[in-house]
């Protein structure tokens, strides 16, 4: 099982915003504080602020930040949320086609396994992730806000 880069970032900004809870944030530090592209963020950020994970405050010295306590964000739900293809296989796609698919456990026990991860994630918070706050401060450090 893989996630998505879509999740992946989307994890990515919630950790840094909430290592960085003390100011707004930009998508451009964000994204150069990640290496990341600034367009492919924009997507998550945006997608993020319809979801209520962030808001957004606009104009001259504007950005973003979480717009709840990390404590609140439930991985699992957030995971629901970004990812898009949960076919983990040919046969669990809509238009999967399969010849042995009518005998064939493995889809059943490849659910059996989504959910346990998916159980699994439901058990943290964003919380859980800036258990260390002042490493991962180090490690994602603090980019100059981009106008």
């Amino acid at each position: 099982m893989r996630l998505s880069s879509f999740s992946d970032y989307s994890l990515r900004v919630l950790m840094y915003l909430g290592v960085h809870a003390e100011r707004l944030a930009t998508i451009g530090e964000i994204a150069d504080a990640y290496g990341i592209s600034a367009n492919h963020l924009t997507k998550v950020v945006n997608h993020l602020g319809r979801l209520a994970y962030i808001e957004t405050v606009r104009g001259k010295g504007g950005g973003i930040r979480l717009a709840r306590p990390a404590a609140g964000i439930r991985l699992g739900e957030l995971i629901r949320q970004t990812e898009n293809d949960w076919a983990l296989v040919e046969c669990f796609a809509s238009d999967g086609h399969c010849r042995i698919m009518p005998a064939c456990r493995l889809p059943a026990i490849l659910d059996e396994a989504l959910a346990a991860m998916l159980a699994v994630l439901d058990r943290y918070t964003l919380a859980d992730l800036l258990h260390h706050p002042a490493e991962l401060g180090r490690m994602i450090p603090l980019a100059e806000p981009v106008p």
